[in-house]
């Protein structure tokens, strides 16, 4: 079985090494004897009718800029990708720009695609540092942030895990990231799914079981993973 791993904005949005996370979701599918097909999906290009995983990441400013309209254009169709089960991972850019809207710290409204329950606001506040997160369902997601778009979460998400004080969403509520289905946001850098493997196999899992595969993964060893997320979490931030 080939896997179809829609990667947006490649060129803008990859910053703190967010593309890494297609590299690590591509080599382990390839470590399983399963493989990839990955389309890069730039300003003005298709989205791909057969994607199983769409993943975004961060950029600065001004590369959201250059993406946003051409992103907010692909509302609808995202919105029915989301409905129908099609897993995505979204970075900090990305995860703000699938929510409702942006309010800038000068009181500019910028739309979103409305795909999360989310909405965020811009500050004078830069949440900056080594990251981890806690889950319920796939351990310690370890990761770097860099961000002072402070998000919301609305009724219709959930967060993704919880973390210290001061970090997060929105350095509050101590909630971090948000869950609608099989859609991920979260402010998590690094790239989160070197270090976070567990993370990785569960949008996989999700992947292959709605085209219809197992519901069991084969176990790989994830030592080597393991200890740079134990090293990373230690770090100090």
């Amino acid at each position: 079985m080939t896997l179809t791993l829609v990667h947006l904005y490649p060129r803008e949005m990859n910053i703190y090494g967010d593309t890494g996370n297609v590299l690590v979701l591509r080599r382990r599918l390839e470590w399983r004897g399963l493989s990839a097909r990955v389309v890069p999906v730039g300003v003005g290009d298709p989205l791909p009718a057969d994607a199983d995983i769409v993943l975004g990441g961060g950029g600065q400013d001004a590369a959201q800029g250059e993406i946003g309209s051409d992103f907010v254009g692909r509302a609808a169709e995202l919105r029915a990708m989301a409905d129908d089960g099609v897993v995505m991972l979204a970075i900090c850019g990305t995860y703000q720009l699938l929510g409702h809207e942006f309010l800038t710290q000068d009181g500019v409204r910028i739309a979103g695609t409305g795909v999360l329950d989310v909405r965020t606001t811009g500050s004078s506040t830069r949440l900056i540092g080594n990251q981890h997160v806690d889950t319920e369902d796939f351990g310690r997601l370890v990761g770097y942030e860099n961000h002072s778009g402070l998000t919301e979460l609305g009724p219709g998400v959930r967060a993704l895990g919880t973390t210290a004080p001061g970090r997060g969403n929105n350095g509050r509520d101590r909630t971090e990231g948000a869950v609608r289905d099989n859609v991920f946001g979260t402010y998590l850098h690094g790239p989160v799914l070197a270090k976070s493997p567990r993370f990785a196999d569960e949008l996989l899992r999700r992947a292959l079981v709605r085209q219809g595969a197992a519901a069991e993964l084969a176990p790989l060893d994830d030592q080597l993973a393991e200890q740079a997320a134990a090293v990373a979490a230690s770090r100090p931030r």
